[in-house]
């Protein structure tokens, strides 16, 4: 993206910020912010969020059963797991409405944290795996022990893990600055001026 391009973004986005109300979203702000804090300090931690993110990493699963091979089958949960947050915010920013676009980016960043816990779970296989439909599950059924060993990486779980980790916690701060952002210029649009 070119420094026009975000330049543009940039101005679009201050002004649909504008006369918008900032305590309408502040709640979400804090939420995001929330979820931010609990997946950096507990690594275990499952938001409520959780009960969005499995049913889709589920759907993946059926989704991409469909595709030649196995390995899209058994990686067909985290990619639709990932894709759900993405046309999110694909959508939202089409609308526009930016600050939902930044609660995407939260929403992502939680399954980008599950997975994080998942992969680094391949060897130990210690969490509880569900499966779809009459219980049979593919090889073992933990997603991530099949691919990282199809891929030759099962020693290198913790590292994959701790990649997806990572990424959950930028994507969950560059959301949260963003929505802060936002709610900044919404409620400096509303201030009287003087």
């Amino acid at each position: 993206m070119s420094s026009e391009h975000v330049e543009a973004l940039r101005r679009n986005v201050e002004e649909w910020c504008e006369g918008r109300s900032a305590a309408v979203r502040a709640p979400l702000l804090l939420c995001m912010g929330y979820l931010g804090l609990r997946h950096f300090f507990d690594p275990g931690y499952g938001s409520i969020l959780e009960a969005l993110n499995l049913p889709i990493h589920e759907g993946g699963h059926l989704l991409f059963s469909w595709l030649p091979g196995d390995f899209l089958h058994v990686a067909g949960g985290t990619l639709l797991q990932l894709a759900a947050p993405v046309g999110a915010a694909v959508m939202f920013a089409r609308q526009p409405d930016w600050f939902a676009v930044a609660f995407s980016g939260s929403w992502l960043a939680t399954n980008l944290y599950g997975i994080g816990r998942y992969a680094a779970d391949a060897r130990a296989m210690l969490l509880p795996v569900v499966t779809v439909g009459d219980g049979e599950c593919f090889d073992n059924c933990h997603d991530w022990n099949y691919l990282l060993r199809v891929l030759h990486l099962l020693p290198l779980d913790h590292v994959v893990g701790g990649l997806f980790r990572a990424a959950g916690f930028v994507t969950m701060w560059a959301a949260f600055a963003a929505g802060a952002w936002m709610l900044w210029r919404m409620a400096r649009s509303q201030a009287p001026a003087g």
